[in-house]
C-alpha cells in the first residue's frame, strides 16, 4: 500500500515539473504569428492549455519509462 502512495506522489511531482518546463519552453514561442491578439487572456489560456497538454505527455512518457524499467527486473 505504501508503494502506491509513493508512486502517486512521484507522478504528481513529475507532472507538475514537466508542465512547468513546458510553460517555460513555450515562453519563447511566437504566438503572435498564430493568434490575432497575442496579449489577450484567450492567448494566455491557450498557452496554459498547451503547456498542460505537452507537460502531461512528457510526464506520462517518463512515468511509463520508469515503470517499464522497474518491470525489467522480473525478466531476469
Amino acid at each position: 500500500m505504501e508503494t502506491i502512495g509513493v508512486t502517486a506522489v512521484l507522478g504528481i511531482i513529475v507532472s507538475i515539473v514537466c508542465i512547468g518546463v513546458s510553460w517555460y519552453a513555450l515562453q519563447v514561442f511566437r504566438f503572435d504569428l498564430f493568434v490575432k491578439k497575442a496579449d489577450s487572456g484567450q492567448a494566455k489560456l491557450l498557452q496554459i492549455i498547451l503547456s498542460i497538454f505537452i507537460g502531461y505527455g512528457v510526464a506520462r512518457f517518463f512515468i511509463d519509462y520508469l515503470g517499464w524499467s522497474l518491470l525489467l527486473r522480473n525478466f531476469f
